[in-house]
């Protein structure tokens, strides 16, 4: 039987670095197709829905569009695109594989300044290696710094550059891939290749949506093929309980009707569609079929999660299970055991309420794991990067849980001869030409080894290291100390090798209170002169909480609540609290850059504290001194 192509419809994904304009295209492709009225109060990067995304301005939830084109190239009566949305970091790869599952083209999106970066060539490999056809856009051209030629150049050059590492690939045909020059801000895209810093000579974008109507296929499906629906992500509505968001192979859907639910440990229910709900831009409206390549979202399947497919009753034929990448990093993620445990109104504090919030996690999260440990109140969660990790901790604090986090750990494996392997990373960065001594220092002790250094003649070097995943773990924080914030720094996963040796990442000790009570200005001005200080003065601080950070390498015990002895003399000091420096406020990330092995952080919804493992101090002293002598 000949197949049928459906020539009103397209599914293409937009994949770029973190931070080059993924979801301000999205924006101006949704505003110049007719999605929201002239007058619309519409937020700016409306896919970026989550109050972390917004905060952080990066997607980290992998999320679909529609858009209605009816301008030049569209059949007519006009046609769908249906536009994913995918984040452009590393830690969140999981939603990129989910995403790419549901299209037949990518249009990758890079920089006109940067080019191509890691994050570039991780989502291009995946989209290589699926046999998509892809489209090049070259975005902010009006950059004072645009260099578009050369861009154009590595990206080509990338492209040959991973066909080599995938099979199967026609490398002449790479060389064909069409290139859109745009600048998303500003809703305008050409096929005419701009000067550095101009405008497109187009008004909008639509020279970008004729070359996605050209080049990216339209679905193809067997008509004689029944009902074949893959599940690729979850969603929850108030009022249908969970929804199911699926892209249609083969086949059609009804609203009522009777499916086969092909679970993921190869069993089949029979279970029936109660809602069907089509996107419409960013809205999701009830809709009575679907067909084939249409991305719809179905309620009514209590417990379906991703990777499942719902087929044909008479004929079930289950589609291949979704494959993520193997995590790198894991956190022991468990309840707050610290003596302030339980003091926030309405706080989630019991095993039982963390575990099953995990448990949710897992089903809408492929790429993270959770496993036991020897304690029933702590869990071992594995994640791509501690990115995704600490994301997982925000949301969960934000949502009233209260945890005892530790310290970001790499996830070992062992060679066949029984040999450590750890997970190396390859690692681009790009800094002032100043900065160049330092960064090098900084990563040869953490076993980072040069592999390439170009410098574009504008003051900035960009360099690329081979270093292991540990080294990274707490880099971020002391690199932009020493690029005084100009540094840029992006890592990708290469491959597991063999274990590096050790790694001391912070030069530095803590400042560890030696008893419970009220932080005062009297202590802490004394002792400023050992360190920096984490907290404000009359901050509750316990014994074993760590409140500073010492400037020599060991921890030190200090009495940070020790109070002034008043005399009915007048001070010639009275202005004591004048002189204090102020303290240094550690972000939820920061802190768990900060820990060492011996360390952990509280997080409640109020506050995040950074805690030894141990509280007392006789009890590691005690501990201190067994390793000595063991």
């Amino acid at each position: 039987m000949p197949l049928s192509t459906r020539d009103d419809l397209r599914n293409v994904a937009i994949v770029a670095h973190v931070d080059h304009g993924k979801t301000t295209l999205v924006d101006a492709m949704l505003w110049q197709s007719g999605a929201f009225r002239a007058n619309a109060d519409v937020a700016d990067r409306v896919m970026d829905s989550g109050d972390l995304e917004r905060e952080k301005g990066i997607t980290i939830l992998a999320k679909n569009t529609s858009v209605r084109y009816a301008g030049p190239g569209a059949p007519e009566g006009g046609m769908t695109i249906n536009i994913i949305d995918t984040p452009g970091h590393a830690d969140f790869g999981g939603e990129v594989e989910r995403g790419l599952s549901m299209v037949d083209g990518v249009v990758l999106l890079v920089d006109a300044s940067e080019g191509p970066l890691p994050q570039t060539r991780f989502v291009l490999r995946k989209a290589l290696a699926a046999g998509m056809p892809v489209v090049i856009l070259v975005n902010k051209v009006d950059r004072p710094d645009a260099r578009i030629a050369a861009v154009v150049e590595e990206t080509y050059d990338l492209l040959l550059d991973l066909a080599a590492d995938v099979e199967g690939i026609d490398a002449d045909k790479l060389l064909e891939v069409p290139v859109v020059y745009a600048s998303a801000k500003n809703g305008r895209a050409s096929l005419n290749q701009p000067e550095n810093g101009g405008l497109p000579d187009s008004e909008d974008l639509v020279p970008l949506f004729q070359t996605i109507i050209d080049t990216i296929p339209a679905p193809v499906y067997d008509p004689e093929t029944p009902l074949q629906a893959h599940v690729t992500n979850l969603d929850a509505s108030p009022f249908l309980g969970r929804l199911a968001l699926l892209r249609i192979f083969s086949g059609e859907l009804v609203k009522g009707q009777q499916v086969a639910w092909c679970k993921q440990d190869g069993t089949i229910e029979r279970v029936k569609v109660t809602e069907l709900l089509v996107t419409e831009a960013v809205t999701r409206v009830p809709g009575e079929k679907a067909g084939p390549g249409d991305i719809v979202a179905v309620a009514g399947i209590e417990g379906i999660t991703i990777g499942e497919t719902l087929a044909d009753p008479e004929d079930p034929r289950p589609l291949p299970l979704i494959t993520v990448d193997e995590p790198a990093i894991s956190m022991v993620i468990g309840i707050n055991t610290s003596p302030m445990a339980g003091r926030v109104k309405g706080a989630k504090v019991t095993a039982r309420l963390v575990k099953d919030r995990l448990e949710k996690e897992l089903v809408g999260n492929v790429s993270i794991r959770v496993l036991p440990t020897e304690r029933p109140d702590a869990w071992e969660v594995q994640g791509r990067g501690e990115l995704a990790l600490a994301i997982l901790v925000e949301q969960m604090r934000r949502e009233g849980y209260e945890l005892t986090v530790g310290k970001p750990q790499v996830v070992l494996r062992k060679d066949e001869n029984g040999k450590t392997l750890e997970p190396f990373e390859n690692l681009t960065i790009d800094c002032p030409e100043e900065y160049l001594g330092a960064v090098t220092q900084l990563l040869a002790a953490r076993k980072g080894r040069m592999e390439t250094m170009t410098n574009h003649g504008t003051g900035w070097v960009r360099m690329e290291f081979y270093v292991p995943s540990r080294g990274l773990i707490g880099f971020r924080t002391e690199f932009l100390t020493d690029t005084r914030g100009t540094g840029i720094a992006h890592a990708l996963f290469a491959k597991y090798d063999h274990w590096a040796g050790d790694i001391r990442t912070r030069q530095s000790g803590s400042l560890v209170a030696d008893r419970a009570g009220a932080a005062t200005a009297f202590a802490m001005t004394n002792l400023q002169e050992r360190g920096q200080m984490f907290i404000e003065p009359t901050s509750e601080v316990y014994e074993g909480m760590i409140v500073g950070e010492n400037s020599r390498a060991d921890d030190m015990d200090v009495n940070i609540t020790k109070e002034k002895k008043l005399t009915n003399m007048r001070s010639s000091t009275s202005d004591e609290f004048e002189r204090l420096i102020p303290p240094r406020h550690l972000s939820l990330e920061q802190s768990l850059e900060f820990c060492r092995e011996d360390e952990c952080v509280e997080v409640t919804p109020e506050a995040v504290r950074i805690r030894k493992v141990v509280l007392e101090a006789s009890a590691r002293a005690k501990t201190a001194s067994k390793a000595k002598k063991g």
